[in-house]
């Protein structure tokens, strides 16, 4: 396969495209990052990051709390509309039509449309550039119970969408899990 090199950039694809609500029952705001992700397991963590000059900043750094809501395929128009409007000018939450819900673990509301809503205690507060990262620990996590069979999360029924290089793209069919290339095949019990 014959590539070509460009310089560096920002070009890990895909990421999610989370709606992340902050602020209060009160007064919040959607902001939508495709900058987050996992940093570690045990304690479970996460992080977003966020320019200085967004109305959401000063909110995150004031709060130290945040819910990243995981978007369904379907509100990727909305989660675009809360990426493209400041929260200076615009009720999000009302323009979008979305519903706020009350967080178990924290002040900031969830967003009731969205199925798997994650909640979020900053710890740090790291400058990098163009973006400040805000880790947190994930102190709890709400799916809507739809995609529970028992205790066993399925995540394909969310039908979430991923953001690439300036695209959005709805999650596709699983086609393996973790550790199947490795996993060894069951013996056949043959009957004698």
């Amino acid at each position: 396969m014959e590539k070509v090199s460009w310089r560096g950039g920002a070009l890990v694809a895909p990421v999610p495209a989370v709606m992340v609500s902050l602020g209060d029952m009160e007064k919040s705001n959607i902001i939508t990052v495709a900058w987050c992700g996992i940093t570690n397991t045990v304690p479970p963590k996460t992080y977003i990051s966020v320019r200085p000059e967004r109305h959401s900043y000063e909110i995150l750094k004031k709060k130290r709390e945040f819910v990243i809501n995981l978007t369904p395929s379907s509100l990727t128009k909305k989660a675009d509309y809360c990426g493209m409007f400041t929260g200076r000018k615009v009720d999000k939450f009302k323009e979008c039509g979305f519903t706020k819900e009350k967080a178990s673990k924290i002040d900031a509301p969830m967003i009731g449309e969205c199925p798997i809503s994650i909640e979020c205690k900053v710890t740090d507060i790291i400058p990098l550039g163009s973006h400040d990262m805000f880790l947190a620990d994930i102190v709890a996590v709400n799916v809507e119970r739809s995609l529970l069979e028992g205790d066993k999360l399925c995540i394909n029924r969310a039908h979430l969408c991923a953001f690439a290089h300036g695209e959005y793209y709805k999650l596709g069919e699983r086609i393996g899990k973790f550790g199947f290339s490795v996993k060894k095949k069951k013996p056949i019990n043959k009957k004698k």
